[in-house]
């Protein structure tokens, strides 16, 4: 099986498989393959798959080599075996003494095999070759900044300075494949899902409740839509282990602030009231309305309108797309409230210092500006 396993159309297949997003488990019994050999061969490259060598358009090609070979054994001179071959005098003989201690002993099978060896010269990435910008990438790691995030800040930071510019996929790379030994393992932890090795994305899917009374999201004003009024915001509930604790969490369309609520119960008068209590905190004008799930914990959204002024709008059945900036939140949010924890145990002080951290964080869709920020720019604006 590991012979198998060695071959160049047995791995291509592997990664193939991988990247479809199908696991270790399925791509083994596909390939009747063990899945300790799988694990070696994706784990061992971080779940990226290596980038397929190619020759060089300026070696000499096994047909040649078999020429110089059939030369040789000719006793035909090195200068006769070039000119047949169009090839330089010096490249031939190079090439024999490289691969035979006596003329006579060259073989060209031989001869090719050493020369693909010796062709394997992997290169240092680019963040072994520039200690200070590692360090960087590493600080801002530990800060729960993702890979994205810090290379458009360093965009950003270094706009003229080449030396300080690293892409996202690189740092990905210097991350998963530990062999390239610059970025600890440790700091993927740090990153939004903890995963070890580059995996497929997947995508699931919600299913939402019914609302008497709710207002469609199809109602809501164009100006919504645009992002351009900030005070519009998103909303829905971050659910814990077995669906007995939650977390509401808060998105302003316009900024990508983030709030996030403690909430003991999902009993609709227990969310309204704690939702209410921190929307009243702002101004009026940032609190234009709230765009929610087909939760029932929504179910009195009346009551919220008339306490905080703000509109409620539901998204349609099985839509949560509708609320993209809300969902996206959520999956970044992720990285601190892992799927099946407890999360009746943090106090809203922790739950402020987590929405502070992504808060302060850059967004790409912002240009890699901070949430913070923009919501403050439109503050000061307004004042």
């Amino acid at each position: 099986m590991v012979r198998v396993a060695r071959t160049p159309a047995f791995k291509a297949e592997v990664w193939r498989r991988w990247k479809a997003g199908e696991n270790l488990g399925q791509i083994a019994k596909a390939l009747s393959a063990g899945r300790t050999v799988l694990s070696a061969l994706v784990e061992g490259s971080g779940g990226i798959a290596p980038r397929a060598r190619c020759r060089s358009r300026l070696a000499l090609t096994l047909g040649e080599r078999e020429e110089i070979s059939r030369g040789l054994e000719a006793q035909r001179s090195i200068r006769e075996i070039a000119r047949h071959l169009g090839r330089a005098a010096s490249t031939v003989s190079r090439e024999i003494v490289r691969n035979a201690p006596l003329r006579w002993m060259y073989r060209a099978h031989r001869s090719e095999r050493r020369a693909w060896d010796r062709a394997l010269r992997p290169k240092p990435c680019r963040l072994a070759q520039d200690p200070i910008l590692a360090r960087l990438v590493a600080q801002k790691l530990e800060l729960d900044w993702s890979p994205q995030q810090i290379s458009g800040w360093l965009a950003r930071a270094f706009p003229n300075q080449e030396s300080m510019r690293v892409s996202h996929e690189t740092i990905y790379k210097t991350l998963f494949v530990q062999a390239r030994g610059v970025l600890k393992k440790e700091l993927t932890a740090h990153l939004r899902r903890g995963r070890m090795v580059r995996q497929s994305k997947q995508n699931p899917g919600r299913v939402g409740g019914r609302i008497v009374d709710a207002v469609s999201i199809r109602e809501r004003p164009a100006g919504v839509e645009d992002r351009a009024v900030p005070g519009h915001w998103e909303g829905d509930l971050l659910v814990g282990g077995a669906n007995q604790t939650q977390i509401a969490t808060l998105v302003e369309r316009h900024s990508r602030f983030v709030m996030l609520v403690k909430v003991p119960s999902r009993d609709t008068q227990v969310i309204v009231k704690a939702l209410a209590r921190n929307i009243r905190k702002l101004p009026k004008h940032l609190r234009r309305s709230l765009t929610w799930d087909r939760g029932s914990e929504m179910a009195d959204h009346k009551s919220f309108s008339l306490a905080t002024d703000a509109k409620v709008y539901f998204c349609d059945p099985r839509s949560p797309w509708q609320r993209g900036s809300n969902e996206n939140t959520n999956g970044l949010l992720r990285q601190y409230f892992p799927k099946g924890a407890d999360l009746s145990g943090y106090s809203q002080a922790q739950l402020d210092n987590i929405a502070m951290k992504l808060n302060l964080r850059p967004r790409q869709t912002l240009g890699f500006e901070t949430p913070a920020h923009r919501l403050m720019a439109c503050v000061a604006s307004t004042a």
